[in-house]
């Protein structure tokens, strides 16, 4: 049964506080101690702080007079870089449980070591250390950031001058127009890559270069492809050819222009129903999918090998994104989920591309239903995969006399129309199988060779090869995951399939190890 926030609330108090968990009275101010917290969380692994909430885990709620000043005093401390250093972007979440007011404040990992006012604190199961002044300790800390992040990985050979001046330019002149007061707009580049965290020194051979994010964001393609060669963003419309598709784009170049194309796609395919919010016309396409793009380029790992890929089909869109998650399954409105590479996130927050953790979560909760009819889906797994539901006809380029042709496609009966919901629901089953379904066959033919269509179908249970097995194969083909063993002759009947490297380092990067078999 589904626990509501008070229940989940009360949980978190039963627990008491831990390396995770703290608790503050803050009745009628803040505790001059709750920004070390906030420090430490960041600097660890992330926690929950309950405001309202006393030591021994008793309510004592805050003073209703008080509770605005204090959200507004914590939201302008943690932006603040006198405050908290980098300045961070945290979700506060006001909750009553016995009648009472609360502030719960979700505080996940950073990749940076973040300063409480000029000191370094860590956290343990006895609450907040400040270790500033422990060398050994700063260091280690250090070091794990940058290990444990991808994005934080320095290329020492890669300087300012070599990224694309033109697209941090361009990012000054957004904020000049929209926030003027931003520091950025008169920084020059370096500068700038410096207060991005994009300019970092390496702790362990004191070399300083451009990071892994910062070339995500500003490289040139050359230069993306040397670091991070497996990147790129499918982009595909199955809808009357559902086993190939009906348009691609294949997106492999800096984040930034990434994210316009991403949008244009949508724009060019996806119908953007008439929506009044009292007097105001809404574009709930470009809420729900602004979100859904940005959270595919800076949530992304890109130490992976996988590829991103949005796939608009009849009534749904489902993205696929290599992940590394901490945890799986759905996440819900009160489950926040973790934050994949902060650097990224904070930059696109400060370009007005993407919300504060969570919630953008909520926005496409919130405007999902209204949009397609059904509320959006956030699985959390190896691959972090969104179902959107979607309108269909309107300005949609696949009219109702294409949905006959589909049916005819997928099997139903001829001039038959399934209901949207229906469908929507059947093929997001369908979905879900396939991105597993690619994994057993990548750890197949990692262990066994080279094995033909029909070898691999038995492997994985199957009473025949079918079309959901063919796609599988077809879109691990165009991924170049798996290859043909006879390329100019793909209906040999000896034909086999095997992994090529990508699909190699798709399997490793799950931390499977495989005896292959002699």
């Amino acid at each position: 049964m589904k626990k509501t926030v008070e229940q989940q609330i009360r949980a978190l108090i039963g627990k008491g506080e831990g390396i995770d968990i703290e608790f503050k009275t803050c009745r009628n101010k803040l505790n001059r101690d709750v920004y070390e917290t906030i420090c430490a969380f960041l600097n660890r692994h992330g926690g929950t702080l309950l405001l309202g909430v006393t030591d021994a885990g008793n309510i004592d709620g805050i003073d209703p007079d008080a509770l605005e000043d204090i959200r507004k005093n914590f939201v302008t401390a943690i932006n603040n870089p006198q405050k908290i250093s980098p300045p961070t972007y945290l979700s506060i979440n006001e909750e009553t449980v016995d009648d009472k007011k609360i502030l719960r404040i979700y505080v996940p990992e950073s990749s940076q070591v973040h300063r409480c006012n000029g000191r370094i604190y860590d956290r343990n199961e006895d609450g907040d250390l400040d270790i500033t002044d422990q060398t050994v300790q700063v260091a280690r800390l250090y070091q794990r950031k940058q290990v444990s992040y991808s994005e934080n990985k320095v290329y020492s050979w890669i300087q300012p001058h070599d990224l694309r001046k033109d697209l941090m330019e361009r990012c000054r002149e957004y904020l000049r127009i929209n926030h003027p007061d931003h520091p950025w707009t008169e920084m020059k580049d370096d500068e700038l890559l410096k207060s991005a965290q994009l300019l970092q020194t390496d702790m362990e051979t004191g070399k300083t270069g451009i990071t892994l994010a910062g070339v995500m964001l500003f490289g040139s393609d050359d230069l993306i492809l040397k670091v991070c060669p497996a990147h790129r963003t499918d982009l595909i419309l199955r809808k009357v050819n559902v086993d190939r598709y009906d348009d691609r784009e294949l997106v492999r170049t800096n984040l930034i222009e990434s994210y316009d194309r991403i949008m244009a796609f949508i724009k060019k395919h996806l119908a953007d129903p008439f929506y009044l919010e009292g007097t105001e016309r809404r574009s709930l396409r470009d809420i729900i999918f602004r979100e859904v793009a940005s959270n595919m380029l800076v949530h992304r790992e890109y130490a992976s090998g996988a590829t991103s890929r949005l796939i608009i089909e009849y009534g749904k869109v489902v993205t696929d994104n290599p992940s590394r998650p901490h945890g799986f399954g759905l996440i819900t409105e009160t489950n926040v989920p973790f934050q994949k590479n902060p650097i990224l996130s904070a930059f696109f927050r400060v370009i007005d591309r993407a919300d504060e953790l969570g919630s953008g979560m909520r926005k496409m909760m919130l405007w999902g239903k209204a949009y397609g009819g059904a509320d959006p889906q956030l699985i959390e797994g190896d691959n972090f995969r969104m179902v959107i539901s979607v309108p269909e006809f309107g300005d949609n380029p696949v009219k109702k006399s294409q949905v006959v042709e589909l049916g005819k496609t997928t099997g139903a009966q001829s001039g038959a129309q399934l209901p949207t919901q229906s469908r929507a629901q059947s093929r997001a089953q369908s979905g879900a199988q396939s991105g597993a379904q690619s994994i057993d066959v990548l750890t197949e033919l990692f262990s066994e060779g080279e094995v033909s269509a029909s070898e691999l179908a038995t492997k994985l249970g199957l009473k025949s090869k079918t079309g959901a097995f063919k796609r599988t194969l077809q879109n691990l083909l165009e991924d170049n995951q798996i290859e043909y063993t006879i390329p100019e002759n793909p209906n040999s009947r000896l034909q086999k399939y095997r992994l090529t490297e990508i699909g190699r380092q798709v399997i490793e990067g799950r931390g499977l190890r495989l005896r292959k078999k002699i």
